[in-house]
């Protein structure tokens, strides 16, 4: 699937819920897999349906190593559909994040450090997870996603900002 770039309208409309009638459906079955494999290919830890022009409230979060995130945590994917926030930690942290939908670019900004979550699985049952750390932010990054928002919108300072490339040749050499 062709992933979205920033300047796109459907990177900035909320997300439609996923309704009772879609739920154990091929559809929405071959759907999460095309979604998981768009991500897995671009070396994502995360995609939301909207960044591959779907306007359904749906997301994969996936931390793993890899190129973009050499020292990511590693987890399975998780298929969250239709997902609320409960409650987010009052400690916030600075990290950088890229996005595939912004792909030369890195931002430096602040998230929750937990986030408490609700969301449905595939069958349309409900779910709740908390997230920490890493794997907090790649929830939030996603979430984003789902209510027309990017990371640069968080961004505090141009200082904030860098070019994906400067961003990994400095986690190379140990600079951030």
């Amino acid at each position: 699937m062709k992933i979205a770039q920033i300047g796109e309208v459907i990177l900035r409309t909320p997300a439609r819920q996923v309704e009772e009638g879609e739920f154990n459906g091929a559809e929405l079955q071959v759907f999460a897999e095309a979604l998981l494999s768009t991500m897995l290919e671009a070396n994502g830890i995360g995609i939301a349906a909207p960044q591959v022009f779907d306007p359904r409230a749906m997301m994969i979060i996936a931390s793993r190593p890899n190129v973009r995130y050499p020292n990511a945590p590693f987890m399975e994917p998780l298929l969250l559909i239709n997902p609320r926030i409960v409650s987010q930690s009052e400690t916030k942290v600075w990290e950088w994040e890229g996005c595939l939908s912004v792909p030369a670019l890195r931002g430096k900004i602040q998230r929750a450090d937990v986030v408490e979550v609700d969301y449905q699985g595939l069958d349309g049952r409900s779910h709740n997870h908390r997230f920490e750390g890493f794997v907090a932010r790649v929830f939030l990054h996603e979430f984003d996603h789902l209510i027309g928002l990017t990371w640069l919108d968080h961004i505090q300072s141009g200082q904030h900002i860098m070019a994906n490339e400067v961003w990994l040749h400095a986690l190379e050499q140990g600079l951030l």
